[in-house]
C-alpha cells in the first residue's frame, strides 16, 4: 500500500513538473522530464531531465533552477500534496547513455544488411 502511495506521488509530480515547464519554458531547448525520484518521506525530490538538443542542457538547468520557487507554488495550486517538497534538478545522463546505444545498435543493424 505504501508503494501505491508513493508511485502514485511519483506519477502526479512527473505530470505536474512536465506540465510547468511546458508552460513557462521556451522550446529551444526542448526539455523533456524523464523521470521523478522521491524521498521515503516525501520531502525531497530530484528531477531528471533531457533536452533537445544535447547543447541545451546546461541552459535548461539554469532556467529550472532559477524557476525552482514558481514551481513550488505551481505545485502547491495543482497538485494535491501534504507537503510540497525540494525540488532538485539532473541531467539524465542515463537516458542520454540509451539514446547513444540505440544509436550504435541501429547503425550496426543498417551494416548487417
Amino acid at each position: 500500500m505504501e508503494f501505491d502511495r508513493h508511485d502514485r506521488a511519483r506519477s502526479l509530480l512527473k505530470e505536474r513538473v512536465a506540465e510547468f515547464i511546458r508552460l513557462e519554458a521556451n522550446t529551444n531547448p526542448l526539455i523533456t522530464v524523464t523521470n521523478v525520484a522521491v524521498s521515503p518521506n516525501y520531502q525531497h525530490v530530484t528531477v531528471l531531465f533531457t533536452t533537445i538538443p544535447d547543447s541545451g542542457e546546461a541552459d535548461a538547468l539554469i532556467f529550472l533552477k532559477r524557476k525552482g520557487t514558481e514551481l513550488r507554488q505551481y505545485l502547491k495550486k495543482n497538485a494535491r500534496l501534504k507537503f510540497i517538497p525540494d525540488i532538485r534538478f539532473e541531467v539524465d545522463y542515463g537516458e542520454r547513455h540509451r539514446q547513444h546505444i540505440d544509436k550504435i545498435t541501429q547503425d550496426i543493424e543498417k551494416k548487417d544488411q
